[in-house]
């Protein structure tokens, strides 16, 4: 039996030993991080400025792009500073202190997923209650309870990971302190993480899928029963983003977190996928197949370009 240890340090495996492929590498994780933040960061700059924007659907993808740009916040810049400095080994307070904020993001994307296709539920299933049901003072309500319990899972679950003694090797065969990887280091499972780890997995992953699934069946069948076919074009192409990002949010975490660990390479390509490279493209397909945004966006981009044209000094 391994001795039982309390772990001081951790060694981030992944990429250290890719010495002529570490310009590319960073340079591929700096595209991603700057492309992500800028992306999302005009998403929230036009629905804070646009009045006609300052809706309860909006208000939520507002609210994702701030997910998204957390969640490459709390990987990215840690994994650019490792490439560039050549030190990929981070205390054990780092780690915790990654997986926590890294835990709050995810359950609170998750959550604002489901929120977001109750949105579209009782704009498209009961929209004469839709302004009562979905007023500003129960959006911010949404919106607290959302980061609230998000915080507290994070915290529940990282103090459940902590209580578990860890004996085996402390590298993590990921680019950052993901839960998956950290609780190989363990030598068993406590009872306090079995049942916390199977309340998050129900609560934040199956009931919100299950309640996610349900709702568009609902307005499926809401929409299939629209006498038009415009109707049902415009009911369906303001549910149509929303589906794509859950699609592809959930299937990323499933292939991602689910399957045996076939090849690290391939691990580590999924788990980008879902921490990176989900949260760039989420406000690009909100942007490119949502009008009011595109039409937002191009008044912000010809504003700006109409100030740098006043303040151009004129050349003498």
């Amino acid at each position: 039996m391994k001795n039982e240890t309390s772990v001081k340090y951790f060694y981030i495996s992944a990429f250290s030993g890719e010495t002529r492929s570490t310009p590319f590498i960073t340079a591929f994780f700096f595209l991603i991080y700057v492309v992500g933040v800028l992306i999302n960061s005009s998403i929230i700059t036009v629905i804070c400025l646009e009045d006609q924007l300052h809706k309860p659907m909006y208000l939520f993808i507002c609210n994702l792009s701030i997910v998204d740009i957390f969640f490459t916040s709390v990987t990215v810049p840690k994994l650019l500073h490792m490439l560039l400095s050549g030190n990929h080994i981070v205390s054990s307070a780092q780690c915790y202190t990654q997986l926590c904020f890294f835990s709050s993001v995810a359950a609170a994307e998750e959550i604002l997923l489901f929120v977001m296709a109750y949105d579209r539920y009782v704009a498209i299933c009961d929209p004469l209650h839709y302004h009562r049901i979905l007023s500003y003072r129960n959006c911010s309500l949404i919106t607290i309870v959302i980061w609230t319990v998000a915080f507290v899972n994070s915290v529940v679950y990282v103090t459940s990971i902590l209580n578990m003694s860890s004996c085996h090797s402390n590298i993590i065969h990921q680019f950052f302190c993901d839960p998956r990887s950290l609780t190989k280091t363990t030598c068993r499972t406590s009872q306090l993480f079995v049942v916390v780890t199977v309340i998050e997995i129900l609560m934040l992953g199956f009931v919100p899928l299950m309640c996610i699934c349900f709702s568009y069946f609902q307005i499926f069948s809401v929409i299939s029963k629209m006498k038009t076919k415009e109707s049902r074009k415009k009911a369906f192409s303001t549910c149509s983003s929303h589906i794509t990002i859950i699609t592809i949010y959930y299937g990323a975490g499933l292939i991602g977190y689910l399957i045996p660990n076939y090849s690290e390479v391939l691990d580590i390509i999924f788990i980008t996928l879902y921490t990176n490279i989900i949260p760039m493209i989420n406000p690009i397909i909100y942007s490119l197949q949502n009008s009011n945004i595109q039409s937002a966006l191009l008044r912000l981009v010809r504003g700006m370009c109409f100030l740098e044209k006043v303040f151009t000094p004129v050349s003498m």
